[in-house]
């Protein structure tokens, strides 16, 4: 099925997949997950409501209960997973897609992603080939209300804001649920109605044009700092006060400072970060480890070092102390206990970015490419065989180093595209590099 991704289902809603897919997935969510319960939230999209109808008829249908925490962020559904001890559980969100997208995020015992390697194949085999057989005693929904528990669960990292002038985008999205009943009505918001149809951007903060109603709002405000979420809340993104948009990665390093005042130990980036953040955090005392992109890959890689904290470039940020998943509205706290504490000493938050950065940076680019294998394989070649870098790594794609530049390429999971990261320690040669790789890249177009 067309909607099976490498992390999640997702797709558009009534063309990659439908209501009778999704019955056929509640169907065999609990012998997959060997769950006798399932816990699902979801998100305010105008097909969300029927999702969520088919899904739990399926579920109930094999025999199992639902537990439905009715609209929720993806981190919620993640929180209540791991505290409320479920072994199975689903979130039906398309995050920052569209509004005629949807999806299921699938977690099992522990909130541990389900992905292509952890289950999702397994079920995708199922869906399309096993017979639905009813068990005889179908099971029930019953609605359940952790808001409150989760809200206590982040009293302890919500700082004062008083000094603050913060503007902050919602998105229209789930963010909607949580943020004023942690950072009250002083802030200036913008889209903190709940809307499925996104009327005034798409909820994808990395698109530029999503961000631009924010960037005139900390302008028109001189707010000290702005906060853009999407759709389901897992992943949120900044703007300094000089309505500079704030690559996620370098924020990777500010929540990473916040957590190194206190404790030493293992920090998880993905293997496009910047180098800017790398050196920044090592020269904090930081263990900093490279893997690879995606939830799944970094949830299970944060249980295995018992890393404090991990980001990614995508604006997704893990945390130990959240059972290694990854919420918006957590790494908004600490970004603002860390905003909080620079106002104090009389620095702008652009002051601590420009700090940390010391590269420039083409940020991810991607190159729709039918022979992406061919293509990387050539990037290899003169990169490693004609040159000598000081470092390589192929855990996800290759990222190859030099002395004074670097070069992240990867394919997509799902898409002909090769994605292409490039830093350099001077923007001419990072111009130059580029051009370099893009001719090279180009050949196999």
């Amino acid at each position: 099925m067309k909607a099976f991704k490498a992390y999640d289902i997702r797709g558009v809603y009534d063309r990659d997949f439908d209501k009778d897919d999704v019955y056929k997935i509640g169907f065999f969510l609990p012998r997959l997950l060997g769950a006798a319960k399932i816990l699902v939230g979801r998100d305010v999209r105008t097909s969300s409501e029927e999702v969520f109808e088919y899904l739990c008829r399926g579920i109930n249908d094999a025999g199992a209960d639902v537990d439905s925490i009715g609209l929720a962020t993806t981190p919620m559904v993640y929180f209540a997973t791991a505290r409320l001890g479920y072994d199975g559980s689903v979130q039906i969100t398309a995050s920052h897609n569209p509004k005629e997208y949807n999806g299921l995020k699938i977690s099992k015992t522990g909130a541990l992603p389900v992905g292509a390697q952890s289950g999702l194949k397994e079920l995708e085999r199922m869906v399309s080939e096993d017979e639905i057989v009813p068990a005889e005693h179908t099971g029930v929904v019953r609605e359940i209300d952790v808001k409150q528990l989760y809200l206590e669960f982040f009293r302890p990292y919500t700082p004062d804001i008083s000094g603050l002038d913060l503007s902050i985008d919602n998105s229209n999205g789930m963010a909607n649920l949580l943020i004023k009943d942690l950072l009250g009505e002083e802030p200036h918001y913008l889209f903190d109605v709940l809307d499925g149809t996104f009327p005034n951007h798409e909820p994808n903060p990395l698109v530029e044009e999503n961000v631009a109603d924010l960037k005139s709002a900390v302008a028109e405000h001189h707010s000290d700092l702005g906060i853009i979420f999407d759709g389901d809340a897992d992943r949120v993104m900044f703007v300094d006060e000089n309505s500079r948009f704030i690559q996620p990665d370098i924020i990777t390093a500010v929540i990473g400072s916040y957590f190194l005042k206190n404790e030493q130990g293992y920090i998880l980036q993905d293997i496009r970060t910047s180098r800017s953040t790398t050196e920044f955090l090592e020269r904090l005392g930081a263990n900093v480890v490279t893997w690879k992109v995606g939830h799944s890959y970094a949830k299970t890689k944060m249980r295995e070092l018992s890393a404090i904290f991990g980001g990614e470039l995508a604006g997704h940020y893990y945390f130990r102390d959240f059972y290694n998943c990854d919420s918006g509205i957590l790494a908004c706290l600490i970004v603002l206990q860390v905003a909080a504490e620079l106002k104090r000493e009389g620095r702008t938050f652009s002051s601590l970015i420009d700090e940390i950065v010391s590269y420039a940076t083409s940020g991810e680019t991607n190159f729709h490419i039918e022979q992406k294998s061919e293509a990387m394989e050539a990037l290899f070649d003169e990169y490693t065989r004609k040159q000598t870098p000081v470092k390589v790594l192929d855990i996800d794609g290759y990222r190859i180093e030099f002395e004074d530049w670097w070069f992240n390429v990867r394919p997509s999971n799902t898409e002909p595209y090769l994605r292409l990261v490039v830093e350099a320690k001077t923007q001419h040669l990072l111009d130059a590099k580029l051009t370099d790789l893009k001719r090279i890249i180009g050949q196999f177009s």
